[in-house]
């Protein structure tokens, strides 16, 4: 059975997952804030949480990917298909170079303050630079390579948020809102799932070892961040319709100035 403390700790920490992973406002960030008060939790049980999130948008999505798989013989299925390989080949190349050069997540909060700054800066400058730009709903094959590398510089740099990283670079090149969410979605579907299975591969030494925490802890984040990362995703597809993404930059210096007041607090583990 699992302890009342452990169930509330899995319940809010898949919320906030499910909630910000897919948002532009940084998962990471807010993980670690709610880690501060809530303890930190294994590598596994952050994994199991993340797959929620990204089970939550393959569903919201499974029939443009099964069109897409169905109809690949339609030139503009093939086409979208080809970009979407391409950004996630380009992804899984300079990721694994990050990983063989010994990089990883930091656990402090300083690096990932900067990111969440620094991704505010990037939400205007996308925008502003958006307003000079005539809106297409086409994906570019530069446009395909710089959101690939995106999501590098998003897992090289945690607070930066990979969905954000991946959407506004699409908007730097003029892609639509929706259109470029849709792309960042897609492509962030085998992103997260090979990232998330490739990291508890490695924590469990191969599947060798049983994770520290316990099955139904598991368990718990995976449905929490599943549906509240289902309805977040929903939101944000209806919301990128007609608003800009200038709310969200506004919403992560807030964040940044949370995380200033947590750099003076003593940290739990």
């Amino acid at each position: 059975m699992l302890a009342m403390n452990d169930l509330w700790t899995s319940i809010l920490l898949g919320i906030v997952e499910g909630l910000t992973e897919f948002l532009p406002i940084s998962s990471t960030g807010h993980l670690l804030i709610a880690e501060h008060w809530l303890g930190s939790r294994s590598e596994t049980f952050n994994i199991f949480i993340q797959l929620g999130a990204v089970l939550a948008v393959t569903l919201l999505y499974w029939r443009k990917i099964v069109g897409l798989v169905v109809g690949i013989q339609k030139p503009e299925n093939l086409d979208y298909s080809l970009k979407l390989a391409v950004a996630f080949f380009l992804t899984s190349i300079f990721g694994l170079a990050a990983k063989k050069a010994g990089w990883k997540l930091p656990d402090q909060l300083a690096p990932v303050l900067l990111a969440v700054f620094v991704g505010a800066f990037w939400i205007f400058l996308a925008e502003r630079r958006f307003r000079f730009l005539e809106p297409t709903a086409r994906i570019g094959w530069m446009t395909a390579c710089a959101v690939g590398i995106a999501q590098v510089l998003a897992g090289v740099f945690p607070g930066l948020s990979r969905s954000g990283a991946t959407i506004l670079t699409a908007l730097l090149f003029g892609v639509n809102r929706p259109a470029a969410t849709e792309f960042a979605f897609l492509l962030g579907i085998p992103t997260m799932f090979a990232a998330s299975l490739f990291s508890f591969a490695q924590e469990t030494h191969f599947f060798h070892t049983l994770p520290s925490d316990s099955w139904s802890s598991l368990a718990v984040g995976f449905v929490v961040s599943g549906v509240t990362g289902f309805a977040a995703v929903r939101w944000l597809l209806s919301y990128v319709q007609s608003h800009t993404f200038i709310p969200f930059a506004w919403y992560r210096i807030g964040l940044g100035a949370a995380l200033v007041g947590l750099l003076s607090l003593p940290w739990k583990s």
